[in-house]
């Protein structure tokens, strides 16, 4: 963490730049402030708010983000045909997401005139569940042979 109140550039919200992200300045360039360029500038007329108050509401922000993060990954666990006896982690639910889609590509690009005459109907996406199921396991047979 740089805690040289004289470098210029913009912190991201944290406050840490890595060397990456660092802009080039020469220090004959860089504005130099009598504040550390952590804290924002005060505002006339408005009490500063403290430590605590700004942690309470960055707590906040994590809890709604996190809360949007598993709303997305329960909409996606919906979506994608699993067992009924999987208990999948969130990495193995984008995972299995990710051959999902790679099973529907191959699917359109093996059969296209059945998926063209297949109209998205309880039938067809159960007969595709299932079809998945199956390319699933054959999948995670020839994975477990292999390690």
């Amino acid at each position: 963490m740089r805690e040289d109140p004289s470098s210029c550039g913009e912190y991201p919200e944290g406050g840490v730049v890595s060397s990456e992200e660092e802009p080039d300045c020469a220090p004959n360039k860089c504005p130099v402030s009598p504040q550390p360029s952590l804290s924002p500038l005060p505002i006339p007329g408005q009490p500063l708010e403290d430590p605590q108050h700004q942690r309470v509401v960055a707590n906040v922000r994590e809890r709604q983000r996190t809360q949007s993060l598993n709303d997305a990954f329960a909409s996606l666990r919906k979506i994608i045909p699993t067992l009924p006896s999987d208990k999948l982690s969130k990495i193995q639910i984008l995972k299995l997401a990710s051959r999902y889609i790679d099973f529907l590509y191959q699917v359109l690009q093996s059969d296209e005139m059945d998926a063209k005459l297949a109209s998205c109907n309880y039938l067809a996406h159960e007969r595709l569940s299932y079809a998945f199921s199956v390319w699933r396991m054959e999948g995670a047979w020839s994975m477990s042979a292999t390690h």
